[in-house]
């Protein structure tokens, strides 16, 4: 077949050396659409809004946490106890601001880590069948055992206070990590691009770090908004039965106890803390289902 003189320079210069391809169109990430839009952009300023209140309860609560203000005894809501007072005189508004940071605190720290721990533990079984038999093992043993039966077996053994709480969630958020990993690993192994790299002599190593790992994080962005949610449930549940946070010191869980013998004088006692961890719960499903949203399109 004939080539034209017209068809042939066109080609030439499309395909001559050191001539610069342009650049394909920039594209916005699924995950940072999903977080701007609907109802990612609704969870991402639900939990956005309760952290910043939380971190500025130093400068914006009106008292001390732990302060005894004389003659407010469960006083009901007003201009200057905006969620009343509790049983000791103390303001419940000042309270949940300071219980909030504490909330924060507990689960930046304790999911982060049981998500890195958990992620090379699943990265590590799909290296050798014999890790992969002990990592399955052990994640077996961990998920046998419910968040709060952990956490008061761990309470009864070392004692009651915010780091049973960060020990009883990292160890609860390993198998969940652990697992997504492995699963996503064995998976992307499997596609002609990555078997194409190692049949040209790519190290699986490199395989590992530039196709699969990438490949894996948007799954990971999934979990760890969900881990976040069930975290802030572990941590106030704990403290709702006294194995968590210690008193005096405040915290969303056990000012909704405190509230509970006293829901008659003063409602808002416990209406207060219980929206609020309500919030930051439906705010991480809501990134969580906005992100798994974009993931599956």
């Amino acid at each position: 077949m004939s080539v034209s003189g017209t068809e042939t320079g066109a080609l030439a210069e499309v395909i001559a050396p050191g001539r610069a391809l342009p650049d394909p169109p920039r594209r916005r990430r699924p995950t940072l659409t999903a977080l701007t839009r609907g109802q990612g952009l609704v969870g991402v300023l639900l939990v956005a809004s309760v952290a910043a209140v939380g971190l500025l309860a130093h400068w914006i609560a009106p008292f001390d946490p732990n302060q005894q203000i004389p003659g407010a005894n469960l006083l009901g809501p007003s201009a200057d106890h905006w969620f009343g007072t509790d049983e000791v005189n103390r303001d419940v508004y000042s309270r949940v601001l300071h219980g909030i940071r504490i909330n924060l605190q507990i689960i930046l720290i304790a999911v982060p880590i049981g998500a890195l721990v958990g992620s090379l533990l699943g990265l590590v079984s799909t290296l050798h069948p014999v890790a992969d038999v002990v990592a399955q093992r052990l994640f077996d043993v961990v998920l046998a055992f419910p968040a709060l039966i952990l956490a008061i077996a761990l309470a009864a053994i070392v004692g009651p206070g915010a780091l049973t709480v960060g020990v009883v969630i990292v160890v609860a958020e390993i198998p969940m990590f652990g697992r997504t990993v492995r699963t996503q690993v064995l998976r992307i192994r499997e596609l002609p691009y990555v078997e194409a790299a190692e049949v040209i002599g790519a190290s699986r190593w490199w395989t590992l770090r530039t196709h699969v790992l990438p490949n894996a994080a948007e799954p990971l962005a999934v979990q760890l908004a969900l881990s976040m949610s069930v975290a802030v449930f572990v941590e106030s549940a704990m403290s709702f039965i006294g194995i968590g946070v210690r008193p005096p010191e405040p915290s969303l869980g056990s000012i909704v106890a405190d509230a509970v013998p006293n829901l008659d004088a003063n409602p808002m006692f416990a209406i207060g803390p219980l929206a609020v961890i309500a919030a930051l719960v439906l705010g991480f499903l809501l990134i969580a289902q906005a992100l798994g949203s974009a993931r599956r399109t």
